[in-house]
């Protein structure tokens, strides 16, 4: 082993040896094979992004030639922002909540309307349902691709799909691109976008202007920078159209917002295909059409070219797009109107300066956009010339009408009504985007308007048969208005056919007036008064005859004694027949009686003396109209309200030694007071101090001792000026009675009576004057705290009514509050029946028509009355539509109502008896031989009014009487489908010369019956 070891060469170690162990060789060890050095990695991310950036360039660029791809992008998206139109209301829509045509024309007020249309009786019959894609889009801030409507407004239609009024804003609207004069487009777009309507590919994106868009920014960040450069806006048409529609306040808040407008008009300008020529010029007809130009006093908001044209310069815009087609020889007035135009395009960029107080620099830059428009060679130098030589010249003019006159009371009543809906202005509504569609026949509200109109001539007013004894004299016909409203029961309430009158006055008689309307007062009494009995016969029908007989009833309540004994005598006697046997009870017609009513002794007089003698039956007193027996009627009525039933206010002045009468009249106080004092709270919540005042001084007779005594205690630091100014207003007293005025200045001063005592000498309830009282000092309190400060006035003033010493004294004040209290009752009872008022005078002289009434309040009696005693809504307006074929479309229509019994059946059909004898053979027979083509049943109730104005002295005396007006009116149903009232009425000192009575409306109808007689014979009225 050593040999072999010695015989093998020997290896010097070198410098870069490898270790003495790596290199030695064993036989019994396999070497590891050999394995070559890794290479460097082959790095190809750098080159993919060169090729990635070679590759977008290229796509820019060939994006830049042709927009292919994002006019494809677009395209496809605005397909998946969809909306349908779905029954009932949406689960998924987005309103708008900015944006002043979004505003102007109602889409961002419809969930609010919504709501409160719900509540006012109607409900959503169909809307629009957003996809999701389009709930998404929406919800970014982005505004739905729809077809923007230029132009929208009020519609209103009748029963018959026709119009009655329209009014669309902007108005005055080119209809096509190819409609305007080349010249006025080619002004715009060389001061716009000169490119707009010439690209250099069908699908190239108008949203963009690239070229502009860098000098904005560039403007931009030179003006970020300190450095003065001149502001370059970046907008182009379609953007700028997104601006001022949609947008806050017509301005760009941020670059967010900026954003928001160019991908909503990406998104529109794609939406109909990837061919964006008919876009570009649906976007210069646009904003040609709706472009912003301030707004003037008498027009209001300009929006368009052609408002510009007629509400800035006074010019017809079809006539200067006529001026500007035409070629040479050129005239002034082509120059003018070249003017003008271009005098509007460069006044949108600051309307409201250019044109209201930059008028002379708006002439000036227009002149130099002339000149650049004839450089371009857009315009003729001989054309320019002329242009630069005119005078701009403005002027304010207001909009032309948009109703005729025979649809202006319909239209007015509508608009009114809509109004109030929605809480807008007439100006406001007039520019929705909204179709009303009302219960008004077209064909039949014409017709009946024009024969009204033509009752003011002498012709029209002979030819019907106006002129005789208690009708009218020649000379007076101009001076009596008429109006005239007709309604159809059907089963979804009580639709208006026909409002009309003879004015051309916006103010509607029918609906907004309080009128004396004289006897139809007692068709109220006389439901009243049949309800009373069906009450009564409710109460004691069931009862044996030895049962009725200790009844305990009251000497003066004459009407449940009459029951009582009715039933005593037919025990078995149906509602029906006792209603019928109470419509003959006879009440004497004798007028020298005198009456306690109303704080004093009244006498009332019949209208023919020869009626004095009369004892008529109740339904003869109807027929005829007699005044007495319906006085004397009311004051049972007032006197079972005081004294019947165990509980009545009359039991509190039975027994004065009653022990348990103080425990009781405390109760009594409490419940009856806070009662009154609830009232009393409705009658003047959200009142003034001064309609407070006028209120309560119209409810009740006033003289001077009376509202002196209320006056001092409602306003206790009044000086003397202050009250001898308030008393000289109410009664016109002159100067030399100062004196007068201070005597009871001084005499009825705050701490000289009580409460109780000036509740009594002012005719007046105590509660009444202490809450006048309480809200003068407090005028925010609510009426909890009112009725927690009145505690102990309540107990005070019921107490005081049963200590005054003397018992005449204590018997007249008791009867005073409890004729109020009767009377409330009373107001109760007329007001379930659609009385529109808050109060009744306190007065006998209420049968007579002296708390008044409202022609279309009384006539919705009637429609009670006809339909069997039960109440339906006035419609006249049954559906609603708003933002037709938008995204927001919103359809609202009435579902059917449910019907209220306000009053019974037999009760209707007594009352109905009743008025088709005041037309067989009462103060209605005048109509018995117009309408003899039909043979539906008529009844009605006539009356007439004559309110004066009586001024008293400082004693309360008589000095004076002046008219105010003349009314009379008929009430009235043909069949039991139709009904309505008519009312002639002369208002102001015009009165005094005219003695017309009822005969006057019932003649005029006379002369409509060969207008309404065929209508109401056609049972198809309405689509």
């Amino acid at each position: 082993m050593g040999a072999s070891q010695s015989n093998q060469p020997r290896t010097e170690p070198t410098l870069n040896a490898k270790p003495l162990l790596q290199r030695m060789t064993f036989e019994n060890v396999r070497e590891a094979p050999y394995k070559a050095p890794a290479q460097p990695p082959v790095r190809y991310l750098p080159w993919l992004l060169v090729l990635a950036v070679l590759l977008l360039a290229l796509a820019v660029y060939q994006e830049s030639r042709n927009h292919f791809y994002q006019s494809t992008f677009w395209h496809w998206y605005a397909g998946k922002l969809t909306y349908t139109l779905q029954d009932g209301a949406a689960t998924q829509v987005s309103f708008p909540t900015a944006g002043p045509f979004d505003q102007r024309f109602g889409y961002t007020h419809l969930p609010h309307w919504s709501t409160k249309l719900q509540q006012s009786g109607f409900q959503i019959k169909s809307q629009s349902q957003f996809s999701e894609p389009l709930m998404s889009y929406a919800n970014f801030g982005f505004h739905p691709p729809n077809p923007e409507k230029n132009s929208a407004g009020l519609l209103i239609q009748g029963c018959q799909q026709q119009p009655i009024y329209q009014s669309v804003a902007p108005a005055m609207q080119f209809t096509s691109l190819q409609s305007v004069a080349p010249l006025i487009v080619n002004s715009l777009l060389m001061v716009e976008d000169r490119t707009l309507l010439t690209p250099e590919h069908v699908r190239a994106n108008p949203v963009l202007n690239l070229p502009r868009l860098g000098a904005a920014v560039w403007s931009q960040l030179q003006r970020a920078a300190g450095i003065p450069a001149a502001a370059a806006g970046g907008s182009t048409l379609a953007t700028q159209l997104e601006k001022y529609r949609h947008s806050s306040q017509g301005f760009t808040s941020d670059i967010t917002d900026k954003f928001r407008q160019l991908v909503s008009a990406s998104v529109r300008t794609y939406q109909s295909g990837v061919d964006t020529q008919q876009s570009r010029q649906k976007i210069v007809l646009d904003y040609i059409n709706t472009v912003p130009l301030a707004a003037t006093a008498a027009y209001g908001e300009v929006n368009g070219m052609g408002e510009g044209l007629y509400a800035w310069f006074g010019a017809n815009p079809t006539r200067v797009n006529t001026l500007l087609k035409q070629g040479p020889p050129y005239t002034a007035e082509q120059g003018l109107a070249l003017k003008q135009v271009m005098a509007l395009i460069i006044a949108q960029r600051r309307p409201s300066y250019y044109l209201v107080q930059g008028q002379d620099d708006l002439a000036q830059l227009s002149n130099r956009h002339l000149n650049l428009l004839q450089q371009q060679g857009l315009a003729s130098a001989e054309l320019v010339t002329l242009a630069t030589k005119q005078t701009l010249t403005f002027s304010s003019i207001a909009a032309p009408p948009a109703v005729s006159a025979e649809y202006f009371k319909a239209s007015t009543m509508v608009r009114s009504r809509l109004s109030n809906l929605l809480d807008q202005s007439l100006y406001q509504l007039d520019r929705l985007d909204l179709t009303s569609h009302t219960t008004i026949h077209n064909q039949l509200q014409r017709d009946i308007s024009q024969h009204l109109r033509q009752l003011s001539q002498q012709a029209g007013a002979e030819q019907a048969g106006l002129f005789a004894d208690r009708l009218l004299q020649i000379g007076q016909q101009s001076k009596v208005r008429y109006s005239f409203t007709l309604y159809q029961n059907t089963p979804h309430g009580n639709k208006v056919r026909v409002q009309t009158d003879n004015t051309d006055q916006p103010f509607d008689m029918n609906d907004s007036s309080k009128l004396e309307l004289g006897s139809t007062a007692k068709l109220r009494v006389l439901v009243s008064y049949l309800e009373i009995v069906a009450e009564l016969h409710r109460l004691y029908a069931e009862e044996d005859t030895e049962t009725l007989q200790f009844v305990n009833i009251a000497p003066q309540d004459n009407l449940t004694s009459w029951v009582i004994n009715f039933l005593t005598e037919q025990p078995n006697a149906t509602l029906a027949t006792m209603l019928q046997a109470a419509l003959t009870r006879r009440y004497s017609a004798d007028p020298k009686e005198s009456f306690y009513t109303g704080g004093g002794l009244h006498t009332f007089n019949n209208f023919r003396q020869e009626e004095n003698r009369l004892n008529p039956t109740i339904a003869e007193a109807l027929q005829q109209s007699v005044n007495l027996p319906f006085v004397r009627l009311l004051q049972d009525i007032v006197n079972y309200s005081i004294y019947h039933g165990e509980n009545s206010s009359y039991q509190l002045m039975v027994d004065d030694d009653n022990p348990r009468r103080d425990q009781y009249l405390r109760r009594f106080a409490d419940r009856e007071g806070t009662t009154f004092l609830r009232r009393f709270w409705q009658k003047y919540k959200d009142k003034t101090a001064e309609q407070r005042l006028q209120m309560y001084i119209a409810s009740s007779r006033q003289t001077p001792e009376r509202l002196a005594v209320a006056y001092l205690y409602i306003n206790p630091n009044a000086s003397q000026a202050q009250f001898i100014q308030a008393m000289q207003q109410q009664f016109n007293q002159p100067q030399a009675e100062q004196t007068e005025w201070l005597k009871l200045y001084n005499k009825y001063q705050p701490d000289n009576f009580n409460l109780p005592d000036r509740a009594y000498l002012s005719r007046s309830h105590p509660l009444e004057l202490w809450l006048l009282a309480y809200l003068q000092q407090t005028p925010d309190a609510a009426l909890p705290q009112a009725i927690a400060q009145s505690s102990n006035v309540r107990q005070e003033v019921y107490q005081w009514l049963f200590k005054t010493r003397f018992r005449s004294a204590r018997d007249n004040r008791i009867r005073n509050m409890l004729e109020i209290e009767a009377f409330w009752d009373l107001h109760q009872r007329w007001q379930r029946l659609g009385y529109p008022f808050d109060y009744l005078v306190p007065s006998l002289a209420t049968a007579l028509g002296s708390s008044g009434d409202r022609p279309a309040a009384l006539a919705e009696l009637i429609g009670i009355i006809i339909n069997n005693g039960i109440r339906l809504p006035n419609i006249r307006i049954d559906q609603l539509q708003f933002a037709k074929d938008t995204p927001y479309q919103t359809d609202f229509d009435r579902p059917r109502p449910q019907p209220i019994q306000v009053m019974d059946p037999e009760v209707a059909m007594a009352v109905k008896t009743a008025l088709e004898q005041v037309v067989n053979v009462g103060t209605g027979r005048r109509l018995r031989t117009a309408y003899t083509d039909t043979n539906l049943v008529m009844g009605g109730k006539t009356g007439t009014g004559d309110n004066r104005l009586v001024q008293l002295n400082a004693k309360g005396q008589h000095v004076s009487s002046k008219a105010l007006n003349r009314t009379a009116t008929f009430a009235f149903y043909i069949g039991y489908r139709h009904f309505g009232v008519l009312t002639a009425y002369v208002p102001d000192a015009d009165a005094e010369n005219f003695s017309f009575t009822s005969a006057l409306p019932l003649q005029v109808m006379n002369s409509m019956a060969p207008i309404l007689q065929p209508y109401i014979n056609n049972e198809t009225w309405c689509n």
